[in-house]
């Protein structure tokens, strides 16, 4: 499968275009969706050059859909200005009922939280954001991940110096 054009440096299929790091650190991940993503065409070229952030992005229900708010897709610089986008203008995500009922029915009953995990490009080539049931990490939650993370990488540098 093509990855990333060497010659022009865009994303092509079955890559990632940006991930949500931070979510993992603040959230505990339960259950994971596929979703496709309402996009414009300067939006999706923006994508293929890989100028997006989801860092403080988050899905919620607006009339019985999901919509994804506050993800940045910069603007496509060769486009002209009439036909740019808003770089964080409000998107609709693309589920099945059944799955919106569910997330909406766990956000409302048990509390938790829409949370985008990352932007990818699926194998047909079209764009998709991983979408995550969150439940909010307590701050010696936080603690023990990043105590963990350090252990993790002392261990890998003592099984290196062995070798």
């Amino acid at each position: 499968m093509a990855k990333k054009d060497k010659k022009t440096g865009l994303i092509s299929v079955n890559q990632t275009v940006t991930d949500n790091r931070r979510a993992r650190f603040d959230y505990h991940l339960e259950e994971k969706f596929d979703a496709g993503i309402e996009l414009t065409g300067t939006e999706v070229k923006s994508l293929r050059h890989g100028q997006c952030s989801l860092n403080e992005a988050f899905a919620a229900d607006h009339d019985g859909e999901i919509w994804l708010y506050n993800c940045y897709i910069a603007e496509y610089q060769q486009a002209g200005t009439h036909l740019q986008h808003a770089p964080r203008r409000p998107r609709r995500l693309l589920l099945k009922k059944k799955e919106i009922h569910r997330l909406m029915g766990a956000v409302t009953r048990d509390g938790y939280t829409i949370v985008p995990v990352k932007l990818y490009f699926n194998g047909k080539g079209l764009a998709k954001v991983e979408i995550a049931l969150a439940k909010g990490k307590k701050q010696y939650d936080k603690r023990e991940t990043s105590k963990e993370r350090d252990w993790g990488r002392q261990k890998q540098r003592l099984l290196k110096s062995r070798e």
